[in-house]
């Protein structure tokens, strides 16, 4: 006659069984909560700056981009060909009737339609110096950084410089003159309009000349920066 092992049917073999599967199913329970836990974080984190919904929000962490990362790319550089295009013109863009259109279009393209308001009542100084004393502005850009943002508004800081140029006299008269390089940081504010950022607003930190309510008033040779410069001033500058 056979003997049956004490451990087939037994209570304490079920036990055990009963008592394995139940640890398993709370170690697998464990694991789903973390997952989602530093999924969600990851999604606070990686696309707090980000438009679109949660299931957008989501794909993009499964996708590994970074949302937050490129949005701040975006702000830079609309931030930073803000100030080179704004700091950038001269004689050439002159048309027939004084107006520098084109300039006025290049910025254009990068500012709010509120701020657009703003910008065309002060670019006719511009216009003014550059007929008068054929000013010539051009402008670099050292560096640029993000210091707020949010899903529709952020804050840049832009360094650079910019450095005018006049038709020179005398000795000079076939060469232009320019001026020593004005250094400039200006804080930049930016707000997305139809999912593209766009200036809303800048105004300088350090430095002098970003205003485009006296455009030759910072490096320009000579006491009037409506006057161009003589022979004489660079000589005195050195």
């Amino acid at each position: 006659m056979e003997q049956s092992s004490p451990e087939d049917g037994t209570p304490s073999a079920a036990s055990a069984s009963r008592g394995f599967r139940l640890g398993l199913t709370v170690a697998l329970v464990l694991v789903l909560v973390g997952s989602l836990a530093w999924t969600g974080y990851l999604v606070a984190t990686r696309t707090s700056g980000a438009t679109g919904n949660l299931a957008e929000r989501v794909g993009t962490v499964l996708t590994g981009d970074n949302v937050v990362a490129a949005e701040r790319e975006r702000v830079m550089d609309v931030a930073s060909q803000f100030m080179l295009r704004v700091n950038s013109y001269g004689p050439d863009d002159l048309a027939e009737d004084g107006t520098m259109p084109e300039y006025r279009e290049s910025v254009a393209e990068l500012i709010t339609p509120a701020f657009r308001a703003d910008f065309d009542t002060q670019v006719g100084t511009a216009e003014q110096t550059v007929v008068q004393a054929q000013l010539g502005r051009e402008a670099e850009v050292y560096g640029t950084g993000v210091s707020t943002m949010d899903a529709d508004s952020a804050t840049a800081l832009v360094a650079g410089a910019f450095t005018n140029t006049y038709p020179g006299n005398g000795r000079q008269a076939d060469e232009r003159v320019e001026s020593e390089p004005a250094s400039f940081r200006v804080r930049v504010t930016l707000v997305k309009v139809a999912g593209e950022w766009l200036v809303d607003d800048f105004a300088p930190v350090t430095g002098a000349g970003v205003s485009l309510e006296d455009p030759a008033a910072s490096g320009a040779p000579g006491d009037d920066p409506a006057v161009p410069p003589t022979d004489e001033a660079p000589e005195e500058q050195q």
